[in-house]
């Protein structure tokens, strides 16, 4: 079992950035595909980004271009960088965790959740 913990939320400014941080513990991330989703208020959860075991990554239209997913596996933790933030990408950010590989990744895959961290883009 894994246990997902993310932070490095907070509010910024349009063109602004942030870098998101999954902290892992229980089994390595590199044993597992991971995403980040985000679901702002009275929408849907939406994927953004997934990077997986074998390196490959994978971006949401909405997020390519401005975000980049990383590893490091010496601190077991996943990043999601953010770049050129809108006020669009405001939303809470989950890191999430499969074993299942599917291309394009699908939610239903991920089974394991972190609590979410709060990005708020203020215009």
């Amino acid at each position: 079992q894994v246990q997902l913990v993310e932070s490095g939320g907070g509010l910024v400014q349009a063109g602004g950035s942030l870098r998101l941080s999954c902290a892992a513990s229980g089994r390595t991330v590199s044993s597992y595909h991971m995403g980040w989703f985000r679901q702002a208020p009275g929408k849907e959860r939406e994927f953004v980004s997934v990077i997986y075991v074998f390196g490959s990554t994978y971006y949401a239209d909405s997020a390519k271009g401005r975000f980049t997913i990383s590893r490091d596996n010496a601190k077991n933790t996943v990043y999601l960088q953010m770049n050129s933030l809108k006020p669009e990408d405001t939303a809470l950010y989950y890191c999430a965790a499969t074993p299942t590989y599917r291309l394009p990744p699908i939610l239903a895959d991920f089974g394991t959740w972190g609590q979410g961290t709060q990005v708020t883009v203020s215009s």
